[in-house]
């Protein structure tokens, strides 16, 4: 099974940096290819995707890896399509990352999401229908004046849309664990945001009514109803959200001394009803619930009051800690006269450690809450005060935390804080020093990379345990901060480019052959999060690590290969779960692997016959140079024609919101076309008047699909200094293509 486990890391890391490769070369637009290629490169690279799949899917030896790439292949298929996609709106210049782009990626996602039962594709949809509505509301390319009832309105209907897909899932229509968790998540982070009052003036307060509500009907459901660990532990944290967000939002209104008193009285009060709470909680009968939920409920008996034990004390420590915290640092700040603040914060936060260090037995939940409270007060005075005998004063308290204290969270708080304390101690010593902060981040990354190194030196144990993972968590967050830093010796911004990507990679491999199930997982979430970060990265250019890239997504998937195949007498074909994926409906995931190849030669096609029959007219622009994420960099255009006189924007005004117009453009003497009024159905045109589609935003500005015009990488600012003119092709119907930028 290790084995087997090892090799899917490796085709999923190989997979992933193929289609890495794949983006960063479209988005990097080289120069290299013609219009006609570049589409046929998209289309063969989805065919290419695809037909990888069904080849793997066809083989009889090494069942259990062949499926699992057939699987992915698949699933890179789809992402290859969204690719194609933003290629074809990079190749006609249409608007970046613009919700037309999620929409149509998102549905050949749903349609193998459903066909496949698929756990990857019911994410990828998840994310694209989202992208989608988030940018039709709230587009990056277009300002749309949105009123706070509107915005609300939106907000509901994202809380309506998750809250329907949760109970879709928790009813069994179908099965999707992600997907439940992430839609409650979504559900409660909307509902929360529709509780501010000082933004939601008419509706905010009742909308408290509303989450609350939600809460207690979660706590009910996930206790008496269908006993679910996961979720009761996900519905505490959304009570938890819901009380720190209240809390702030009454702070900035009534900041006073009295008020923190009373945040602090709220704490002590919240500890006590939570401690009885708690006792209540462990006497629930799971016998109780509804005899249809009986037998889950049943298997969960052993573990229950244990997981309401755990849910409730991190709940209030997180309450307690966050209102407690805010409440100390504000009372000292407004009561300090004679004293300096620092100092008296100092004091108060040795008075609550020391004391809860060296009185283990009192209630835990009490207990962490104070400890937690003192030690950020502590992190804030010393450095504060800023001196270096305080703060490693700091430093030993805080190291005996993490001797007296127990549990996998306490240790990784109080692991933390011991960084922090460190840095703090760092910079006060190096203050002065050229690039003290970049040897502050290595001195940091060295010392935990030395403390996860040595944890063998421990007696084994949960504080060895805890101790290893916190080691290996902060090394290699560490580690891939100094991939951002600036050169401090020569070529040191390579050297942890190098170093980081090796380092990972091989953990990542060792871990899943050990079976060290946390350790890999975090080892691959900063693999994955190195890929998509150094995007950004002016290190090489996009074609440049487009071509490595390849390069080593090739290599992975062979070694990979070659290793599975001396191992694949160990593979369980039996228990391969994606043994039957492309099997299912083989001639529905043909359909729409034919509906995404149709849409890339119609959108081709439609935009080749604009470009060669289209009136073409020249326009005044200002461009700008930002960059699109699968798209590239482009120049984005600002033309006189947006901007519409006063009495146009009035009539728009007088319209109001967003809404889809026709404006009649009138070619000047010197041959640029300007805006001359909005369009009406029926109307005759002059021989130097066209009519062009635009979208109002209801207030000062026409946006009209042509704003975007992609260049190759680094080109934009050149690009942006040079263009005076665009030249936009406009078909019969009144569609626009931005065809070239020029000087005059």
């Amino acid at each position: 099974m290790l084995r087997l486990n090892v090799t899917r890391v490796g085709f999923l890391m190989g997979v992933s940096l193929l289609l890495a490769s794949i983006i960063y070369f479209f988005a990097a637009n080289w120069g290299g290819l013609a219009r006609a290629d570049k589409i046929l490169a998209s289309a063969g690279i989805m065919v290419l995707f695809y037909g990888a799949s069904f080849v793997f899917s066809k083989m009889k030896i090494m069942l259990g890896h062949h499926s699992f790439l057939s699987a992915i292949f698949l699933v890179g298929g789809c992402i290859s399509f969204g690719v194609a996609v933003a290629l074809l709106n990079q190749i006609y210049n249409s608007h970046a990352d613009n919700y037309e782009l999620f929409l149509v990626w998102s549905i050949p996602a749903l349609l193998l999401a459903f066909i496949t039962r698929f756990n990857p594709f019911f994410v990828l949809a998840y994310t694209l229908v989202h992208l989608m509505l988030w940018q039709y509301f709230f587009p990056s390319s277009l300002y749309i004046a949105r009123s706070d009832n509107e915005i609300g309105l939106i907000g509901c209907m994202f809380a309506l849309i998750n809250l329907i897909l949760f109970a879709i899932i928790e009813a069994k229509r179908f099965s999707s664990a992600p997907l439940k968790f992430v839609s409650f998540i979504v559900f409660h982070i909307s509902l929360l945001y529709l509780t501010n009052s000082t933004q939601f003036e008419l509706f905010g307060p009742w909308m408290n009514i509303v989450s609350v509500a939600a809460i207690a009907i979660g706590f009910y459901y996930f206790i008496k109803v269908r006993l679910d660990k996961a979720m009761l532990t996900l519905n505490a944290l959304a009570a938890s959200a819901f009380a720190v967000f209240k809390f702030l939002e009454l702070l900035s209104e009534h900041a006073s001394t009295t008020f923190f008193v009373l945040g602090l009285l709220f704490v002590a009060v919240l500890l006590t009803g939570n401690f009885f709470f708690f006792r209540f909680l462990n006497k629930l009968d799971p016998h109780e619930a509804s005899t249809d939920k009986q037998e889950e409920i049943l298997q969960a008996e052993a573990h229950h009051g244990t997981l309401v034990g755990k849910i409730v004390s991190a709940t209030v420590t997180v309450i307690g800690v966050l209102i407690g915290s805010i409440s100390l640092v504000g009372l000292v700040f407004l009561a300090s006269d004679e004293v300096e603040p620092q100092h008296v914060l100092f004091v108060i936060s040795l008075l609550f450690v020391l004391p809860m260090l060296l009185l283990p037995r009192l209630n835990a939940v009490i207990r962490y809450t104070v400890l937690t409270i003192g030690y950020a007060a502590g992190m804030i005075a010393i450095a504060w005060i800023d001196l270096a005998g305080l703060t490693l004063l700091f430093l030993a308290v805080t190291v005996a935390g993490w001797f007296r204290l127990h549990g996998r969270a306490q240790h990784f708080f109080i692991y933390s804080l011991i960084n922090v304390n460190m840095a703090i101690l760092l910079f006060q010593l190096f203050e002065y020093i050229q690039y003290s902060y970049s040897f502050i981040v290595i001195i940091l990354t060295a010392l935990n990379a030395v403390i996860y190194a040595s944890h063998h030196l421990l007696a084994e144990g949960a504080h060895r345990r805890h101790l290893r993972e916190c080691g290996l968590l902060f090394m290699l967050l560490l580690l891939f901060w100094l991939t951002f830093m600036e050169d401090i010796f020569p070529y040191s911004y390579e050297l942890f480019n190098l170093i980081n990507f090796i380092v990972v990679t091989v953990l990542a491999f060792l871990f899943v052959r050990r079976g060290q199930a946390l350790e890999a997982s975090v080892s691959l979430a900063f693999w994955f999060l190195y890929l998509a970060y150094k995007y950004y990265d002016l290190f090489w250019t996009l074609f440049h690590k487009s071509v490595t890239l390849a390069l080593l997504g090739i290599l992975a998937i062979a070694v990979t290969y070659f290793f599975a195949y001396r191992a694949r007498a160990s593979v369980p074909d039996d228990a391969d779960a994606y043994r039957h994926l492309l099997r299912r409906s083989p001639i529905l995931i043909a359909i729409v692997v034919a509906l995404q190849l149709g849409y890339v030669g119609y959108h081709a096609a439609t935009s080749e016959a604009l470009l060669s029959s289209g009136t073409s007219v020249k326009l005044a622009i200002e461009p700008l140079d930002p960059r699109s994420l699968l798209q590239g960099d482009y120049v984005r255009l600002n033309y006189s024609i947006s901007t519409p006189p006063a009495s146009i924007t009035e009539e728009l005004e007088a319209h109001g919101g967003s809404r889809r117009i026709k404006v009649v453009l009138l070619q000047g003497d010197n041959g640029v076309y300007e805006l001359e009024r909005i369009y009406k159905a029926g109307e005759s045109l002059t021989g130097k008047e066209i009519v062009m589609n635009g979208i109002s935003n209801g207030w000062d500005n026409i946006y009209y699909g042509i704003e975007t015009y992609f260049v190759p990488e680094g080109t934009g600012v050149e690009t942006e200094r040079n263009a005076h003119f665009a030249y936009v092709k406009v078909g019969t119907n009144g569609d626009a293509l931005l065809e070239r930028l020029s000087k005059d």
